[in-house]
């Protein structure tokens, strides 16, 4: 019977390969099979014959990257795992990993370290950490008897979920991305990981071209797989709800890494050429678009970052004259001139050639007291962007139009269009009347311009008593695009909605579902600023309130739930209720 899993182990000097495969063989609980390729060296031990445990072998070695694509060849399962052959892993990961993988997902494990041994002093009894061949025990004159005591534990702490690699590509923990709200469910995007352990359907393995045997045997394989994940339109995720333990050999002399790769300057001129230098054939977006999707990422300046064209892409921003191709990428605030015969010239442009600008829209209905605080806000925190204010009665904000119509879900849309048609602005950041914007909502930039963004750090507030609540979702207050798209969403929204009337079923936040109601076929990404925006809930807004998971009726509807108080808020210390009204 074909397998749903086939994990690929490459091997080379790997005197712990048996204790790998007998762990995972103990732990494994679906139909899941191993392929090992022991690359220039047999097992150190006899491995025992196994139905499910199929075993290639190379004289010569071929490398990691090499090794891992014929293991993958072999393969007739829905999935690929490649693991590192000095790993153990958690009860069940094959199945737990596979219930939550989607087909354009890579899909990782949160690692932990390994406690793979222990050295005992066969004199004395006393043991020391997992390192290289002992030659003098710590308690006693012993230096020549020493024996390995296996334990094969992983070690709970550190837990390691998220990774990133720096300006030069290299690989990097990010602890600090945790604290993210997009980081909380059990299932979170990364932005890197460690090429020790990562699944993906074994179809889209190859639409990813396997692992790229110009960088060498080994090196940048994170960041290969992480670019390729994302840069594709796919992405790169977390499983918490398993693990795998990983040993890490970092101390030299007979502890050291098992392949040895003098050529690993070479898997970084690689990557840098892929990455960098925009060369993958395959990339829908280029790598300012990854570092954009989580900024801000440390060691990252966008500003000098370079771009280049996507192939194949279907832009009136470009144009082609003879040998030229002459791009302009709003998003990235340049103009790129590729001559097709010579390497890429970057000419910056001016910052104000690319503009954001503010659609804000109300009912009037809003407490006058609440109204001015948030409108005072917002011309605080907006960096003087042009304010295009849309009200059903006058108002004194921005440059005001008046729409004399009924309060109603129409009304609103007609409102969305008429700011977004006067408004002049390549970029535009939807304002609701009651939401207080931090400063930093507005310093983001969208990376591709038919993409809906949704800032989903953003708190739920009840002012009667500061209660505060927040979960996964995307609100229309959040919004923000290129205005182009926002134009011809509303046109057809209003369109549909003059014609079959309202229906919940189209959404009332554009991209965010995959109904046949929908009213165009944009998707839609979230971005995280680096302090929350605060919804304020008085009791006359528009769409419903819910205070309690309980009021859903799924949920689904409400993942990462989170209770807090508006004090308790970082980036808002100085706001109190005192000055919100009730």
């Amino acid at each position: 019977m074909k397998a749903d899993l086939s994990i690929l182990i490459p091997a080379r000097n790997e005197m712990f390969l048996g204790n790998t495969i007998d762990n995972i063989l103990q732990n494994i609980e679906g139909n899941t099979e191993l392929i090992v390729v022991c690359d220039g060296n047999w097992p150190h031990e006899p491995i025992q014959d196994r139905d499910n445990v199929q075993i290639i072998y190379h004289s010569q070695p071929i490398g990691q990257r090499a090794a891992t694509n014929e293991a993958a060849k072999l393969s007739r399962a829905k999935f690929v795992m490649k693991i590192d052959a000095h790993c153990a892993v958690d009860k069940g990961i094959d199945v737990k990993m596979i219930a939550e993988c989607k087909y354009d997902w890579t899909m990782i494990p949160r690692m932990y370290n390994l406690h793979a041994f222990n050295w005992r002093c066969k004199k004395c009894g006393n043991e020391t950490y997992q390192g290289p061949t002992r030659t003098k025990c710590d308690k006693c004159d012993n230096t020549t008897e020493f024996e390995r005591v296996i334990l094969w534990k992983e070690k709970r702490n550190p837990t390691s979920d998220f990774f990133k690699f720096d300006h030069d590509l290299h690989f990097q923990y990010w602890g600090d991305f945790k604290k993210r709200p997009e980081a909380q469910p059990d299932i979170a995007p990364t932005m890197s990981l460690l090429g020790a352990c990562w699944m993906m359907h074994r179809e889209r393995y190859w639409e990813l071209d396997g692992m790229d045997e110009e960088h060498g045997s080994w090196g940048q394989m994170g960041t290969e797989i992480a670019c390729k994940s994302w840069l594709s339109g796919g992405a790169l995720m977390v499983n918490k709800k398993t693990w795998f333990s990983h040993m890490f050999r970092t101390q030299g002399g007979d502890f050291g890494f098992p392949y040895s790769n003098p050529g690993v300057n070479q898997a970084r001129k690689r990557s840098k050429e892929l990455w960098l230098e925009g060369k993958w054939p395959k990339a829908k977006y280029d790598l300012s678009w990854l570092i954009n999707r989580f900024a801000p990422v440390p060691d990252w300046d966008l500003t000098k970052l370079p771009t280049f064209a996507i192939k194949e892409t279907k832009d009136e921003n470009i144009s082609v004259d003879n040998d030229r191709i002459l791009v302009r990428d709003i998003s990235k605030e340049c103009v790129r001139q590729v001559d097709k015969k010579s390497e890429p010239e970057i000419t910056p442009i001016l910052p104000e050639k690319i503009s954001k600008g503010i659609v804000f829209y109300t009912d009037n209905r809003l407490d006058e007291k609440i109204m001015d605080i948030v409108q005072k806000q917002i011309g605080e925190s907006c960096n003087g962007y042009k304010i295009m204010s849309i009200s059903l009665k006058p108002i004194g904000f921005g440059k005001n139009a008046i729409l004399p119509l009924d309060r109603g879900y129409l009304t609103m849309f007609k409102q969305i269009l008429v700011g977004l048609e006067l408004s002049d602005a390549d970029i535009i950041f939807f304002c609701e009347h009651d939401v207080l914007y931090h400063k930093s909502h507005f310093d983001f930039i969208p990376s591709m311009k038919d993409i809906y963004y949704y800032n989903q750090n953003n708190w739920q507030i009840r002012p009667s008593d500061g209660f505060a609540v927040r979960w996964d979702c995307k609100k229309t207050s959040q919004l923000c695009a290129y205005r182009e798209l926002l134009i011809n969403h509303y046109r057809e929204r209003i369109r549909r909605v003059e014609k079959e009337g309202f229906s919940r079923r189209m959404g009332f936040e554009p991209g965010s579902h995959n109904r046949p109601e929908r009213v165009d076929d944009f998707k839609s990404e979230g971005w995280t600023s680096e302090f929350p925006n605060l919804d304020l809930k008085y009791g006359k807004n528009l769409t419903e309130i819910r205070w309690n998971p309980s009021e859903f009726r799924s949920q689904r509807s409400c993942r990462n739930w989170k209770e807090s108080t508006i004090e308790q808020i970082p980036g808002w210390e100085g706001v109190t209720l005192c000055h919100i009204p009730v």
